[in-house]
């Protein structure tokens, strides 16, 4: 009799214990329904009407395409979804997950460095009620991350799990810039662009990319630049990513860090070139062996350990300041070891001779006598398609190769092609040809173009390139056939906005 009173007891305590399991499993269980439902009813579908210019006819428009893509609401009655999911915009809209209406959007903020963009909605109505996520901290590599976005293949939200399988500096599709990314192995489409990533329903990322020819693998923005570019909203102005001034080597080999007086516990890269005007312009001399960055020291491959035992371009210390921060390096000068403290007052863009993509720009163009002049930009080399680096004319590709300027505000000049015309008989088979001198002096950029031809009194307008190969025309034919070449091809002006002043 005792032995089933202490077995009823027994069964008693385990029986409460169970229902005390089951009711945490049950809340919990409940808690991540709720918090998902959440989620969902914070993704939105972004609906984009664009229109890009036309760079081999740089005066024109490509016409209208529609487009979708993702975004999520956050905090302050904000969208945040991708740069080139809004870029070149003529019409936006978004819906909300479960509802059928589209409201109109607005671009609040873009940052086509970095792929991200800011949108908001007029209509109180869009985020009356609706929930608002927040950031979370940069995931742990195998960590499991959520995606939520509208990809292709259907209408409805599609969730898809994965991990994180890498952090690293990566080139980003959008700008051609190398920035931190985090690839993840969720499956990832077009219309994914955009949406969320979540650990815990937090932000940590925002699908940017994917790669169609391989398994799985796509790239995310990851948290800390999503960070960097809401705190340089803080001010109300975008100003993008602050600019060392400086080309690096390697100095993995043993010799070259002897010849540079390198000692056997140091480790660092080699400064090569200096961009005129830059923040080093001054502080920092061709020479110079980098040895640590704020806190950062320098492997001889350029990375710095961000994490324990995980390694990215030194680049991440720069891409953590905004514009108008100082930043401290230890370098070393003819084997003495130095340190320096600047202020990085540049912006990135302005490093480079050939210009990345831009966007919501019109391009630059100049016709004379039918001939039209335009500056080498990464968009004009996209006009040879995705492969434009084995299809572009060998000449426009090799200038990549050292995209260093001599001096600020230099461009390289380029007679894109002829619009034909008695004034330019013989010159019609000319294009894609850079341009080095006007009446024998050298020319910097399009506005240094413009300047020269059209203050020259000389009766012939003779351009050159850098191996003397002339074109020469005839300027008062060039006068007088001016209004008539652009009658014919209807073009409205024979200059861009930016070249009328």
């Amino acid at each position: 009799m005792l032995r089933g009173k202490i077995l009823l007891r027994i069964n008693r305590r385990l029986a409460m214990t169970l229902i005390f399991v089951l009711l945490l499993i049950f809340t919990f269980l409940y808690s991540i329904s709720f918090a998902s439902q959440n989620v969902r009813e914070a993704i939105v579908k972004v609906y984009t009407v664009s229109n890009s210019p036309d760079y081999y006819n740089p005066w024109s428009m490509q016409g209208p395409r529609s487009s979708s893509g993702s975004g999520c609401i956050i905090e302050g009655s904000l969208i945040l979804t991708n740069a080139h999911v809004v870029s070149n915009q003529t019409f936006l809209q978004v819906r909300k997950y479960g509802d059928t209406q589209r409201y109109s959007a607005q671009v609040v903020a873009v940052s086509h460095l970095t792929d991200l963009a800011l949108l908001t909605v007029e209509d109180s109505n869009f985020f009356e009620g609706e929930p608002a996520l927040s950031l979370g901290e940069l995931p742990e590599t195998q960590q499991e991350v959520l995606v939520y976005g509208f990809p292709m293949g259907g209408d409805m939200l599609s969730i898809t799990k994965g991990v994180i399988s890498r952090i690293e500096h990566q080139p980003y599709v959008h700008s051609s810039n190398v920035f931190l990314a985090g690839q993840i192995d969720a499956a990832i489409n077009p219309g994914n662009s955009g949406g969320p990533v979540l650990v815990d329903d937090k932000i940590v990322g925002v699908v940017m990319a994917g790669i169609p020819s391989a398994q799985n693998i796509g790239y995310m923005v990851p948290v800390p630049i999503i960070r960097h570019f809401f705190k340089d909203l803080e001010d109300g102005m975008y100003d993008g990513y602050p600019s060392l001034g400086i080309s690096i080597q390697d100095m993995e080999n043993e010799g070259l860090r002897e010849y540079y007086q390198m000692e056997t516990e140091m480790s660092g890269i080699l400064i090569n070139q200096i961009v005129p005007g830059s923040p080093a312009d001054g502080n920092l001399k061709i020479g110079d062996v980098l040895l640590s960055i704020e806190d950062y020291t320098i492997g001889n491959d350029g990375t710095i350990e961000f994490r324990t035992n995980e390694r990215t371009h030194l680049n991440y210390v720069i891409q953590q300041k905004q514009i108008g921060e100082d930043i401290e390096l230890t370098f070393l000068r003819e084997g003495e070891r130095e340190e320096v403290k600047f202020n990085l007052s540049r912006s990135l863009k302005k490093d480079r001779l050939v210009p990345m993509e831009q966007y919501e720009t019109l391009p630059s163009y100049y016709i004379c006598g039918g001939l039209v002049f335009c500056p080498l930009t990464k968009d004009l080399l996209n006009i040879w398609g995705s492969q434009w680096a084995q299809s572009a004319p060998r000449e426009l590709v090799c200038q990549l190769l050292n995209n260093i300027p001599e001096k600020e505000d230099q461009q390289i000049v380029v007679l894109l092609k002829a619009l034909a015309a008695e004034v330019n008989q013989g010159y019609q088979n000319v294009n894609t040809w850079v341009v080095d001198r006007v009446n024998g002096e050298k020319i910097w950029n399009m506005h240094d173009l413009v300047e020269k031809i059209e203050n020259s009194q000389e009766p012939y307008i003779i351009f050159e390139d850098q191996w003397n190969k002339k074109v020469i025309l005839d300027k008062e034919k060039v006068t007088e056939s001016s209004q008539e070449i652009l009658e014919t091809y209807r073009i409205p002006l024979d200059r861009s906005e930016d070249l009328l002043n």
